[in-house]
């Protein structure tokens, strides 16, 4: 018989943070559980981000997760890991676990065994869950299942949890032990609209007027209502009110940065409105010497906190 999980609500409980960017999961797990969490380890391997991360959470995370022994992980009740997603997302060649990138998923299966937490919480692309006709989405539910594991999951996006992008992504809560009342969260009525997110002040540098794009794109962004992408060829208009997916890519020549039409001109969104398309709070910052395309990168490459935080509610629940 499967032994139940029980945690009290006032217990600390402590956690890790793997694949951890620009600490997105991580602060939306701190926004709901407050000082009942503590992060006891933190691995991120690209060294922008964690320059990014150390001035938002006085942490320096380890980096490369490969190279790091189980053992020398401090024991942990959550591991939060948004591992990556370039060998399940569409945009990319979609090897799966043929590619490096994927088998990541197996270094998280291994601190798992080792230290049996009490909750394993994953994100990761929409397309993951049907890569490989879904064999490779079996592959992670019966692995996680062999260790005692109660699996959930499902795909939400982040414009029915109040933040005015269309993102989808999938969320998996593996329970260790059995758990029959977990359930993600409902879809929420949108409060913000795009215009809610945007900087009041922006910038000369942001703005395409005078510049050799602009003869490109003029006739196409001609409404202040919603919001563009330049898609290195063509202006795409998306004509739901929503930003469109914010992407890691943004920082490259511009490609996918949306674009809107204020009252100076046509500009693209700046790093801070990516962060607050991504549901950070003011309090998030950028390190001053930090280029824009690796903060474009970090914002594109994140997660949207508000999201993490009503699945943390659920999960809070739960315990």
């Amino acid at each position: 018989m499967t032994k139940k999980m029980s945690v009290s609500n006032t217990k600390v409980l402590k956690a890790i943070d793997l694949f951890a960017g620009i600490g997105g999961i991580r602060r939306g797990f701190q926004n709901v559980f407050k000082k009942n969490i503590e992060f006891v380890f933190s691995s991120e391997i690209d060294q922008n981000a964690q320059k990014t991360y150390k001035l938002n959470y006085n942490e320096t995370p380890h980096g490369d997760i490969t190279k790091i022994d189980e053992k020398e992980i401090p024991p942990h009740d959550i591991i939060l890991a948004g591992f990556p997603c370039q060998a399940f997302s569409v945009a990319g060649y979609r090897k799966g676990f043929e590619d490096t990138r994927g088998t990541l998923f197996f270094d998280i299966l291994r601190i798992a065994k080792y230290h049996k937490p009490k909750i394993i919480f994953l994100e990761n692309v929409k397309g993951f869950v049907g890569h490989d006709k879904g064999k490779t989405f079996k592959v992670v539910q019966q692995k996680l299942q062999e260790l005692g594991y109660t699996v959930y999951y499902k795909v939400l996006n982040s414009k029915d949890y109040n933040i005015p992008q269309n993102r989808e992504r999938i969320y998996i809560v593996a329970f260790l032990g059995s758990v029959k009342d977990f359930s993600f969260p409902e879809p929420k009525t949108p409060i913000n609209t795009i215009k809610d997110l945007l900087e009041e002040e922006v910038d000369e540098k942001f703005y395409y007027n005078n510049k050799p794009l602009y003869d490109r794109i003029k006739d196409d962004i001609k409404s202040s209502d919603t919001m563009y992408q330049w898609r290195r060829q063509y202006v795409r208009e998306n004509k739901n009110n929503l930003c469109p997916t914010l992407t890691a890519n943004m920082g490259t020549g511009g490609h996918n940065v949306p674009i809107i039409k204020d009252k100076k001109g046509i500009r693209k969104l700046t790093p801070t409105e990516c962060i607050r398309f991504q549901g950070f709070d003011e309090s998030f910052k950028f390190p001053k010497d930090l280029a824009l395309s690796h903060q474009y990168k970090q914002a594109g490459n994140s997660v949207t906190v508000t999201v993490i935080e009503e699945i943390a509610k659920c999960i809070k629940d739960v315990l």
